[in-house]
């Protein structure tokens, strides 16, 4: 079997073996030794610590990954003027299509009204962490310590950094050849060790899958199947249409062939919940399989996993929505045009971890005077949601690096249509 076969395959097994954990352990027939053994041991021990090294294993290659990476990218683009047109595209685009899903969600789900005759006796204990403001936003994209940045993971930084330190190695010409060759064996080195987790993905994954739906089922879905549903379908809609709708006018690239590229790729972001844990795995699908040069995925693959919640955003267009239908309170047009422009800029400044679309939906809730004590109406199924939402993100990052290398001349179309 192919890696894109034992993901899927281990998928699977997974969340059928964990949701039949899960009925028997809540029915009663395993008993206080059976719940001992394979829950808190087997499950909540064993599977959950695999899934947790797994995941700290990827995080140990994301930074440098990114550094290294974009700064041979930056080195080997033939002028600077073409690194600023390269970043202009790619942030035009990502701002271009969270702007589009924040507004197909909003769409739908005055359509369909998800919130309407829901029971708000439901706990109100969520407190939301404190967005940060634009201007901190903007400030904090720039760093005063490098390591610190590195060492904190976060990732706009790093890339600034990146970008800097390689348009300064470039300016050394000749001189800096020997750095520059140093830079581009300990990329592949790096590269090398993402293609070793690569290989243990479906492990990881079982161990993940497993010990998420043996502790938490689908039994939380109950009143907020409504919800939960349109919000899938709409996450799917703007995944396969959208992007597919991009790639086909912008691009002139068959969407199908994308698609199909990138299915290992979302069940591997489907399991993680994490758009920076799946980096490597993302910057390696680009590269290896949609035949995105390394001069451009470098770039536009960190950057993407950064800034590009399309699939927060729709999240946050249908909670919105919901939020306020189950509170009765009525929306202008004005403000749904608020929540447009809040979830479009908020997403620049959020890290792709698990959990941060509560964070901005607090922001937009704030924004347009609802309630944040709403959001207490949706956590119970935010972690499910999440999973998808960041499937949709990375196959959004990777439409997005293929539409810049066309446009770039830096897109091997014979790698695209391979079988690989």
């Amino acid at each position: 079997m192919n890696l894109t076969s034992r993901i899927i395959l281990a998928m699977v097994l997974a969340m059928a073996g964990g949701i039949f954990l899960k009925l028997i352990n809540d029915s009663g027939y395993l008993g206080e030794l059976g719940h001992l053994i394979l829950i808190e041991f087997f499950t909540e021990g064993i599977l959950d610590v695999i899934g947790q090294i797994f995941i700290a294993s990827l995080r140990l290659v994301i930074v440098p990954l990114v550094f290294f990476s974009l700064v041979c990218g930056v080195v080997s683009i033939s002028s600077s003027s073409r690194l600023g047109t390269i970043s202009l595209k790619t942030l035009s685009l990502y701002l271009l299509t969270t702007a589009i899903a924040i507004s197909v969600a909003l769409t739908f789900a005055l359509i369909f009204k998800p919130g309407v005759g829901i029971d708000l006796a439901l706990p109100t204990a969520f407190e939301a962490s404190e967005a940060p403001s634009l201007k901190e936003v903007l400030i904090n994209i720039f760093p005063t310590n490098p390591i610190a940045a590195m060492a904190e993971g976060n990732m706009l930084q790093i890339i600034v950094f990146s970008l800097l330190f390689g348009i300064a190695l470039k300016s050394l010409g000749e001189e800096g050849g020997s750095l520059k060759n140093s830079f581009e064996v300990i990329n592949n080195v790096i590269l090398s060790l993402v293609r070793m987790l690569i290989e243990l993905a479906p492990y990881g994954i079982f161990a993940l899958l497993f010990s998420l739906f043996a502790v938490q089922g689908f039994g939380m879905i109950g009143d907020l199947a409504k919800y939960f549903f349109l919000l899938v379908f709409v996450l799917l809609f703007h995944g396969f249409v959208t992007y597919g709708s991009l790639l086909t006018l912008i691009g002139r690239l068959n969407p199908v062939q994308f698609f199909l590229k990138v299915r290992s790729l979302a069940v591997f972001a489907f399991s993680t919940s994490s758009s920076s844990a799946t980096m490597p795995v993302t910057l390696d699908t680009v590269k290896n399989k949609l035949g995105v040069k390394p001069t451009i995925g470098s770039f536009t693959v960190p950057l993407g996993a950064t800034i590009n919640m399309d699939g927060t955003a729709i999240m946050q267009g249908i909670a919105t929505v919901f939020i306020s239908q189950a509170y009765n309170i009525d929306l202008s047009l004005v403000d749904y045009l608020m929540v447009i422009l809040t979830a479009t800029l908020a997403s620049i400044g959020t890290a792709g971890v698990p959990g941060v679309g509560l964070i901005m939906l607090a922001m937009v809730l704030q924004q347009v005077g609802l309630p944040v004590e709403g959001i207490a109406l949706i956590i119970g199924v935010d972690r499910l949601l999440d999973m998808t939402r960041t499937a949709v993100n990375v196959c959004g990052d990777a439409m997005v690096s293929c539409l810049v290398a066309k446009s770039e001349d830096e897109f091997e179309i014979d790698t695209f249509h391979s079988k690989n």
